[in-house]
């Protein structure tokens, strides 16, 4: 076999393979032979068929699937061995695409087009200076939080009249054109939350909303989209996406949320017994919580602003034709003006991953197993505290943990997501970092805006 690479640019080559008839020629022969012992043919016993049935047959497909096998060994073999940094896969060169006679087999020869990654000098930290944002948590996001948790542990109670934060029990009946209760039509009972009613005109209508009144409302207005609406209606999700009428709304209850008092009963529910014992106690305790929840918003903040002045900085440039190319013919889904669309997006991001790749081999980053389980343990008990439940014995836990990790798609986030911090602590350590505390609204915005 001969391999040659030719460099059109600094991004882009051609790599040329020929493959002579005495390099696949054994391979194609015992393949002949395995298919023979395998084949059944009508007119023949199994294992007994002449070869030059089996040639004439199936010879063809075979030689295919050699040539096919030999022709990867081949490419990805030189590429490991020349220490080619390719960006996706060799593309068959469509205008330079032999034609073959699969019958009449004898020297081939294949060209491919390859992507080459760009060559580029880290030049860390420089001048610019960066800020990191951080939530400042004050007494005002302390008592909503404690709010909150009230009345996540609260009960719900009848109440007389509706009010612009509780909940309406209603049966909902199916309406014709003329505004008449379709018989045999779906017939409903459901809850709204009048917090979640985001239509003023109709949230005012339903404000006041007392038992035994009868209201007819347009089902889009109160619920949060298809499917929302057709668990609202009792129907199927196809049949609320094509729902154009109004529906007949029965109210048989109002009930509202009653939050249960900030005491030590609450905290023992949050936290186990005897670990809160004050209101005082609570507020530190949420306090922390707060600055921890928020630390990860901020690191999201913060790498999205860094990489996007780096990559600024170091004005990288990728074989954006090739890419778009390997982009459609890897995606059977996807369209040519999808991909020009999204494809500022995609190269930021593949020039960051060559900047993070950099990093963790120029600083010799890497990820121990320990690192894995440890790091998986914080997710799982930081997930067990967001919905407010106590984080499992340690026996337990480590359950969970494995079976997160026998994922191996999970398992290779969690490990990326360990690189992608420990790239941002190595930042952190180099770069000219101010700091900079926001109230949660403002915090709120500025996430909102830099993660578009």
């Amino acid at each position: 076999m001969d391999v040659k690479v030719k460099n059109i640019d600094a991004l882009n080559a051609v790599m040329t393979v020929k493959i002579s008839n005495n390099d696949y020629k054994e391979s194609f022969e015992n393949s002949l032979k395995s298919y023979k012992k395998q084949v059944q043919l009508p007119g023949f016993r199994k294992g007994h068929i002449p070869t030059t049935v089996i040639k004439k047959k199936y010879g063809p497909s075979i030689l295919a699937e050699e040539i096919d096998k030999l022709l990867n060994e081949t490419i990805y073999k030189h590429i490991t061995e020349n220490k080619l940094n390719i960006l996706g896969n060799p593309l068959p060169l469509e205008e330079e695409k032999p034609e073959i006679d699969w019958k009449n087999p004898g020297d081939f020869e294949f060209a491919y087009e390859l992507g080459i990654a760009p060559d580029f000098k880290l030049d860390l930290p420089g001048r610019d200076k960066h800020t990191r944002y951080k939530l400042k948590v004050d007494e005002k996001l302390i008592k909503k939080q404690m709010t909150d948790f009230a009345k996540r542990y609260g009960k719900l109670v009848g109440v007389d009249s509706a009010s612009e934060s509780d909940m309406i029990v209603s049966t909902f009946q199916e309406l014709d054109d003329a505004g008449n209760v379709v018989e045999g039509g779906f017939s409903h009972s459901s809850t709204i939350s009048l917090e979640f009613v985001e239509d003023k005109k109709v949230k005012k209508q339903l404000i006041g909303t007392k038992p035994k009144d009868v209201l007819v409302v347009d089902p889009r207005k109160i619920s949060r989209g298809d499917a929302d609406m057709a668990a609202m209606l009792g129907i199927d999700k196809e049949r609320a996406i094509m729902y154009t009428r109004n529906v007949k709304m029965n109210v048989t209850e109002v009930k509202s949320l009653e939050p249960t008092n900030i005491d030590v009963a609450l905290f023992d529910k949050i936290y186990g017994p005897g670990e809160v014992k004050t209101e005082e106690e609570f507020k530190q305790r949420i306090q922390a919580e707060l600055e921890k929840m928020f630390i990860a918003d901020s690191d999201r903040i913060f790498k999205k602003e860094v990489t996007k002045t780096i990559i600024k900085k170091l004005k990288l440039k990728l074989p954006d034709e090739f890419l778009k190319k390997w982009i459609l013919t890897s995606n059977k889904e996807a369209t040519k003006e999808q991909i020009e669309k999204e494809y500022d997006m995609y190269s930021e991001g593949l020039k960051w991953q060559l900047i993070e790749n950099k990093i963790i081999k120029e600083q010799e980053i890497k990820v121990e197993h320990e690192e894995l389980i440890n790091h998986t343990k914080e997710l799982m008990g930081s997930q067990y505290a967001q919905y407010g439940m106590m984080v499992p014995a340690e026996e337990e836990l480590m359950k969970t943990v494995q079976n997160v990790l026998s994922n191996k798609e999970e398992a290779r986030k969690i490990n990326d997501m360990i690189y992608d911090n420990k790239v941002m602590d190595y930042l952190k350590s180099i770069l000219k970092i101010n700091e900079k505390e926001l109230v949660h609204e403002d915090f709120i915005k500025k996430a909102s805006e830099v993660m578009k």
